[in-house]
């Protein structure tokens, strides 16, 4: 089915004016004058980490990797990676196979799930945050029974725990992105996992240490290293804002705005379950019962709007949420809005809340169903 939008689009050389036409794919923009206010037609957004939302959670299975799927296309998440929680090993397992199977059909109203982001349990008991101590060593046995169960695009591994380095030769080797993140490495250890091909940090800032002028650590690797994408959650609780301005000033194309949201994302305050354990949500924050945060209630359409009020253009929002991610998991189709591209697409209005949502071309339903 063919469709015509009219606004200001995101195109190669940036906003103009005009007609977007789209089918399955993007066929072309027609350039136009246009008077007063205009809705704002974008990329769609791509979620590189993800663990729930809409009162859904990967861990439950196929249906709450697909609920939360729904849930979060409705706020602008064209494609997501479906991220697991540390827990029982043969749990984690049975959920990549569950993820590999929802990314094999696209269904109706759901963000494209294109595989899954493996956090934990290859992480170190030091830096849990919300994880459950479940962590076990990236053993070659453990990875190969992981690479067999599921279609895994990230894994989440710190560098300085038993077998780490065989560990990320093997997932770079299979094809995927290892994500430092919840370590208590230092630079050294950060420094082996980038030669040895680990290509991005896990919600930077956030269980990854910190940064001193004698002791760079992991933070100071993932800075400076040029190659290195770096994962950030924009709901002004876990990140400052001039935090995440150094961020994107030392790493423009390669900053990528994620939500972490868990399944209390869209849902009133109060006590949920996260990985088997109790967290309370309270105005936005979510916390283990401990005090740690626990993930977020945050959605891509609400982290783009943050970014802008951090002081970036529209344009810089867009590249942070959705042509950054694309080229960090080589999506060669999604991104941007050009010609032959896949048709996913948000429309924003001038406050910047989300109009209309298109998945290859098929506008999703706006309407929230209870959970």
């Amino acid at each position: 089915m063919k469709h015509s939008l009219t606004g200001q689009v995101l195109t190669a050389q940036g906003l103009k004016t005009g007609t977007l036409h789209f089918d399955q794919q993007v066929l072309g923009f027609e350039e136009q004058e246009l008077q007063g206010p205009q809705n704002l037609i974008l990329p769609g957004f791509i979620d590189v980490h993800v663990h729930g939302g809409g009162g859904f959670d990967v861990m439950d299975g196929l249906e709450g990797i697909r609920g939360m799927a729904r849930y979060h296309a409705r706020h602008g998440t064209t494609s997501l990676l479906a991220t697991t929680m540390t827990g029982p090993w043969d749990q984690v397992v049975e959920v990549l196979r569950d993820i590999k199977q929802a990314s094999q059909t696209q269904e109706p109203d759901c963000a494209q799930v294109l595989g899954a982001h493996l956090e934990g349990p290859f992480i170190s008991k030091h830096r849990l945050g919300a994880q459950p101590d479940f962590t076990l060593e990236p053993t070659p046995e453990r990875v190969s029974e992981a690479l067999s169960a599921g279609n895994i695009r990230v894994v989440t591994l710190a560098p300085e725990v038993p077998h780490a380095a065989g560990g990320i030769r093997q997932f770079v080797d299979a094809g995927v992105r290892v994500s430092i993140g919840h370590t208590a490495g230092n630079e050294q250890d950060a420094l082996q996992a980038v030669e040895l091909g680990a290509s991005s940090c896990t919600h930077t800032f956030n269980a990854t240490g910190g940064l001193t002028g004698r002791e760079p650590g992991v933070l100071g690797v993932v800075l400076t290293s040029e190659m290195v994408h770096a994962e950030v959650i924009l709901d002004f609780h876990h990140v400052h804002p001039l935090s995440f301005k150094l961020l994107t000033l030392l790493k423009p194309d390669r900053t990528l705005l994620i939500t972490d949201a868990m399944r209390a994302a869209g849902l009133q305050d109060g006590i949920y379950d996260l990985g088997g354990q109790e967290v309370t949500v309270q105005g936005g924050v979510t916390r283990t019962l401990s005090g740690s945060l626990a993930g977020s209630v945050l959605t891509m359409d609400q982290a783009f709007r943050n970014a802008v009020q951090c002081g970036l253009s529209v344009e810089e929002a867009s590249r942070l949420a959705s042509l950054n991610p694309a080229k960090y998991l080589g999506l060669e189709k999604k991104g941007m809005l050009e010609q032959g591209w896949d048709a996913d697409l948000v429309v924003l209005g001038p406050d910047l809340e989300v109009h209309q949502v298109f998945v290859g071309g098929t506008q999703v339903k706006q309407e929230i169903q209870p959970v």
